[in-house]
């Protein structure tokens, strides 16, 4: 029996959600080009230059941001797109006729929204939201009915809370109608939309990380746009939503995956977390023997100027690895086109570069991601993060208490806290806390605490 088979023809396409029957005006841009201008010039992707992405945010020395990060993976995304364009077309011609030649442009406008949803103090601020609700003060809200609402949670909506996810969160905010905006929130096109959802099922499915694709107020426009879009639906229990990965997910992900890893090495070496020493030696295994001994010929002129030599190597790796993961989407674009091919592309690359990057890893694990700086960081997130939440989600379930009325009067208009239901409560508190930067947050902490007072 021959296997389902999504078709890049109907995969890629320029509609917008929200408006599909609005008239575009006249502009040389493609649409997936205008992505990624409405996503250069938002106020949430500017946003995430004062949102951590490992280390705390830079003092004497530039270390990465979540924008930083988001830029340089847009960056790797449009070359991923573009060389499977190309290559691709050599073959296929009549793809011409499609958006194909776009893949580019798509991903690197994905890539950008990738880390749009992530909470302030980086992972930590995830994990903070999602234990508030399953074990700690946000408990109460498990078999609550609201007396303002008068209705509770259900299961899935009670998975949304606990198992808190930034994709989700994402996608959530590209197409959300908050207040004072149109229905279809950014107006992204279907295809940048479907390219940002990694994990593209429904919260009750959530892997042991606890990942998933979008909340359940927004399960009804990825069913949407996956049906435009022929999106494979995959068998899944019960009322449960579950679709194979848009084939670009792929290329978002391991642009990702690329520039987190290569360049958490590099900064780690410019905070000294590595030596010099240690670092060549992680970024030349990338390589084979006669390549390592072409690359120290070249890092010659840079013979002075240490850093330099790093920024080379790095380069050189991260060139390495996008050729490598055009290859592995290549060899393997059957399997992905139906729905499975398993794991990451960075799991299909060639045994030299996956054991150098493997290594890294390890590395990063045990000299970087638990050094005190960041341990830090994230202790310090996870308590503000954690009495933010407690405070909001108290006012939006208590919005008749006089402090309750303090805090919400202080939230922008464009979350409502007083939602009609207390889903919808506790959706804009998380809202309004996930849009904060670290800065912005911690702030709010200190004033709210009485630790500091506004200037006067």
């Amino acid at each position: 029996m021959a296997r389902e088979m999504m078709k890049w023809e109907t995969l890629l396409s320029s509609k917008r959600l929200g408006q599909e029957n609005i008239q575009q005006g006249d502009d040389d841009r493609t649409e997936f080009q205008r992505d990624y201008d409405r996503l250069i010039f938002s106020a949430p992707f500017r946003r995430l230059q004062n949102k951590t992405q490992v280390f705390p945010l830079p003092g004497s020395i530039f270390v990465h941001n979540r924008l930083t990060h988001s830029l340089e993976v847009s960056s790797v995304g449009r070359s991923l797109g573009n060389d499977i364009s190309r290559l691709i077309l050599r073959h296929r011609p009549e793809l011409y006729n499609t958006h194909f030649t776009e893949l580019g442009s798509i991903v690197s406008a994905a890539c950008l929204a990738h880390d749009l949803g992530n909470p302030p103090f980086g992972h930590s601020g995830e994990n903070a939201i999602g234990t508030y609700f399953s074990e700690g003060n946000g408990l109460f809200l498990k078999d609550y009915v609201c007396p303002e609402t008068g209705d509770g949670l259900s299961s899935a909506q009670w998975h949304d809370l606990t198992h808190f996810e930034g994709n989700a969160n994402a996608f959530r905010l590209l197409t959300h109608h908050f207040k004072g905006r149109r229905r279809g929130g950014f107006g992204m096109t279907y295809s940048t939309l479907a390219s940002i959802v990694k994990y593209p099922y429904s919260s009750d499915l959530a892997n042991a990380k606890g990942k998933f694709g979008f909340f359940r107020s927004e399960v009804k426009d990825y069913e949407h746009i996956a049906r435009e879009l022929g999106i494979i639906r995959l068998p899944s229990p019960g009322g449960t939503v579950r679709y194979a990965r848009h084939p670009l997910v792929y290329l978002v992900e391991a642009a990702d995956d690329i520039c987190y890893q290569v360049m958490d090495i590099e900064d780690a070496h410019k905070l000294k977390l590595l030596t010099t020493q240690e670092t060549k030696h992680l970024l030349l295994a990338y390589f084979t023997p006669e390549q390592q001994s072409l690359i120290r010929k070249r890092l010659v002129p840079f013979a002075d100027d240490v850093n330099e030599q790093i920024v080379y190597l790095r380069s050189c790796v991260i060139n390495a690895l996008e050729q490598q993961c055009v290859q592995a989407f290549l060899e393997n674009e059957q399997e992905i086109l139906s729905g499975c091919f398993e794991g990451r592309l960075i799991e299909h690359i060639d045994d030299v570069p996956r054991s150098a990057y493997e290594q890294c890893e390890r590395t990063a694990n045990a000299r970087i991601y638990h050094c005190k700086d960041v341990v830090d960081i994230e202790i310090a997130g996870y308590k503000v993060i954690t009495t933010l939440t407690d405070l909001m989600v108290q006012a939006a379930t208590h919005s008749d208490r006089d402090f309750s009325q303090l805090l919400i009067n202080r939230v922008s208009t464009q979350y409502d806290i007083l939602a009609p239901t207390l889903y919808g409560r506790i959706m804009a508190v998380l809202d309004y806390i996930s849009g904060m930067t670290d800065v912005y947050a911690l702030d709010l902490y200190r004033k709210i605490n009485g630790m500091s007072l506004p200037d006067v």
